[in-house]
C-alpha cells in the first residue's frame, strides 16, 4: 500500500492527480466547473489538466512503469 509520506506516494499521487485532471477536461459539465480558473489554487487543476493532455504519452508510460514498481518491486 502506497503511503503519501514516502517519494513513491507522492509519485503515484501526482501521476493519478494529473490522470484525473485530464479526464475531467474532456467531460464538459467538470471542464467548465472546475478547469474554468487558470490561476489560484483553482489553477491547479487546470495545469495538472494541461500537463495530461499534452504529456499525455509521458504520463502513460509513467503510470505503467509506476503500477509495475508498486505491484512487483514494492
Amino acid at each position: 500500500m502506497a503511503n503519501v509520506y514516502s517519494l513513491d506516494g507522492l509519485l503515484v499521487f501526482g501521476l493519478l492527480f494529473v490522470c484525473t485532471c485530464a479526464y475531467f477536461r474532456k467531460v464538459p459539465r467538470l471542464k467548465t466547473w472546475l478547469l474554468s480558473e487558470k490561476r489560484g489554487v483553482w489553477g491547479v487543476f487546470y495545469k495538472a489538466a494541461v500537463i495530461g493532455t499534452r504529456l499525455h504519452s509521458a504520463v502513460a508510460i509513467s503510470c505503467i512503469v509506476m503500477a509495475f514498481y508498486v505491484l512487483f518491486i514494492k
